[in-house]
């Protein structure tokens, strides 16, 4: 290469330089994307570099040295204060002011020790409940928070949790398709046109709450009257039992008042509260919420049923849950649907909204 090349070559690298560290200094000085799912079980915090997770519930205790209040939140809280704990969400939203206060304080106690980012764009997740107090509570809880500096936004829960059901990018705001969100206090479902939440229906009358009823009224059954569980632990039979795929009957012992211990098995119990809970999700989907959406978008509805429904919230963690429903919507409304779900359901919602945020502070939309 010739000198004077050389000097040309120099000289393009001084003139490409400091656009390349303003482009690296401005990345540096954008705000953090952050993405909330306040849940009524479980709460999820998804930034760049971490994922948090967090049973809701906050327990109080005095300092034995200073007198003074002090508060544990998540699974220690559960584990060493199970007759105080506080799941101040169990409703899906704090319903009152109290409520929110604790559901504030636990929000506060979770960031202060993973040390979220202040400087920050948020996204979090809303259920489809038509509960104007409620959800006001819950947006106070986390716009009134320390994170968030630079903006706050909520988007339906179905929408951010459907983000990572249908890509790796943003395809979720882009599509026509039906959302069905299948928690632990609501079923909800939304038909969305690129984004826009169209025709909404929720009901509280299949939830995963109500299966945990049911299996602690059904072991009560199958034991012939000999075993009596509580709510807790028919939700961990849920979560750790149930399967469309391969369930496989198990054994638990229980401690007898009198002294000793009972062994027993479990065979029909979980199952046969899941079938139900299928089936009573299929009827609400097929013939309250479809014909509303065939009603008020004829066209849409068309196009949404032929792509696949996102089937999303903690009900779909269940294996095989996801296909059962696929076979039954499909006889049901006597024509084929295809169902798709997240890979992890449980964080879904925050790690969708996080996405969201990641996209509000590239395009500088805050």
């Amino acid at each position: 290469m010739s000198e004077a090349e050389t000097e040309e070559t120099d000289d393009e690298q001084e003139e490409t330089a400091p656009d390349a560290e303003e482009s690296a200094s401005s990345d540096a000085d954008a705000p953090a994307p952050v993405g909330v799912k306040l849940g009524s079980t479980r709460t999820v915090l998804a930034t760049d570099d971490d994922l948090v997770e967090s049973l809701t519930c906050l327990a109080s205790y005095e300092d034995a040295l200073t007198g003074d209040d002090r508060y544990l939140y998540g699974e220690e809280a559960a584990l060493e204060y199970p007759e105080a704990v506080e799941f101040m969400l169990r409703s899906g939203l704090p319903e009152d002011d109290d409520r929110a206060d604790l559901a504030a304080t636990f929000f506060e106690e979770l960031l202060a020790e993973h040390d979220v980012a202040d400087d920050s764009v948020v996204v979090y997740a809303i259920p489809t409940i038509e509960n104007d107090e409620g959800l006001a509570n819950l947006s106070a809880v986390i716009e009134d928070s320390a994170i968030g500096e630079q903006h706050i936004r909520s988007y339906p829960e179905s929408l951010c949790s459907a983000v990572p059901a249908l890509g790796d990018g943003l395809e979720a705001i882009e599509r026509i398709f039906v959302g069905v969100n299948m928690g632990s206090t609501n079923l909800e479902a939304s038909a969305y046109r690129r984004g826009e939440q169209l025709t909404r229906f929720a009901t509280g009358s299949v939830t995963g709450n109500e299966i945990d009823r049911r299996i602690a009224n059904y072991v009560e059954d199958e034991t012939q009257g000999r075993v009596n569980i509580d709510l807790t632990t028919a939700r961990e039979y849920k979560e750790n039992h149930a399967d469309f795929e391969d369930f496989q009957p198990f054994t638990d012992v229980i401690q007898q008042p009198g002294g000793g211990s009972h062994e027993f098995t479990i065979e029909r119990s979980v199952m046969d509260a899941l079938d139900e809970y299928v089936d009573e999700a299929v009827d609400a989907i097929a013939n309250s919420f479809l014909p509303q959406v065939a009603n008020d978008y004829m066209k849409t509805y068309n196009i949404a049923l032929d792509h696949p429904i996102v089937l999303t919230g903690g009900m779909t963690a269940v294996p095989g849950l996801a296909d059962e429903f696929e076979e039954r919507l499909s006889e049901e409304l006597q024509r084929e649907v295809s169902v798709v779900a997240p890979d992890d359901p449980v964080v879904a919602a925050a790690t969708g909204a996080r996405r969201i945020a990641e996209q509000l502070v590239k395009r500088d939309a805050y």
